[in-house]
């Protein structure tokens, strides 16, 4: 009897086992920037919770949009290593100038989808001379291991079906349109470069076919 009931629990379990995003809490968030609202949700597929934060009403066309890839040293911790923090700060900046947007905050997704350790590690081979593609794969990961389904699943329970993307990574668009976002523009998203991000900057232009044409202007930098 024991033995029946496990097999029928498991089965139960089987049936009841949900798939895709499930929104699960939409909660005031005021921030430096303005009043938003934090609606959060669960990847039953991944594990991740994720959240977009949203500004106004943004209603269903052409929406300003940052499918924003998480960066724990970037956004919280200021690092120079990279642009992350700036380009939140200035999508956030963006959609409260706009009147209304979203930035979706992309869980999971940190060093380009390999995990906070793998990117440390990274970046230690990256202070050793490797670039950031070559740090990768030298730690045999993928160069960019990020999926976007989950953004455009939020996308679609927002009622968007278009929007105005802010990036500068082709790949984005790419992925937003084969989830059945349309992408009515590419809005860049430039952040002045420095001494300790410009070779990253570069490898980003040069290997991975980010549209970063601000960088000419800083041949200086080394």
């Amino acid at each position: 009897m024991t033995e029946k009931i496990g097999v029928l629990g498991k089965k139960s379990a089987q049936r009841t086992q949900r798939s895709g995003v499930e929104r699960v809490v939409n909660a005031p968030l005021p921030t430096v920037y303005g009043e938003f609202r934090a609606i959060g949700y669960l990847d039953h597929d991944r594990g991740d919770e994720q959240v977009a934060l949203v500004y106004g009403e943004i209603g269903t066309q052409d929406v300003l949009t940052r499918l924003h890839s998480e960066c724990l040293t970037g956004d919280a911790f200021g690092s120079q290593h990279c642009e992350c923090g700036d380009q939140l700060a200035s999508a956030l900046r963006a959609v409260v100038a706009e009147g209304r947007g979203i930035v979706v905050y992309l869980r999971g997704h940190e060093g380009r989808g390999i995990g906070l350790l793998a990117k440390l590690r990274a970046m230690a081979l990256q202070a050793e001379g490797l670039d950031t593609v070559e740090a990768n794969l030298a730690l045999g990961l993928p160069v960019d291991a990020r999926d976007y389904g989950v953004a455009a699943e939020i996308l679609h329970d927002l009622g968007v079906n278009s929007v105005r993307l802010m990036s500068n990574n082709p790949r984005k668009r790419e992925a937003l349109l084969e989830h059945g976002i349309k992408v009515a523009e590419q809005v860049p998203l430039l952040i002045p470069p420095c001494e300790n991000n410009i070779t990253y900057l570069r490898t980003k232009r040069e290997r991975l076919d980010h549209h970063l044409p601000h960088l000419d202007a800083v041949a200086h930098l080394s």
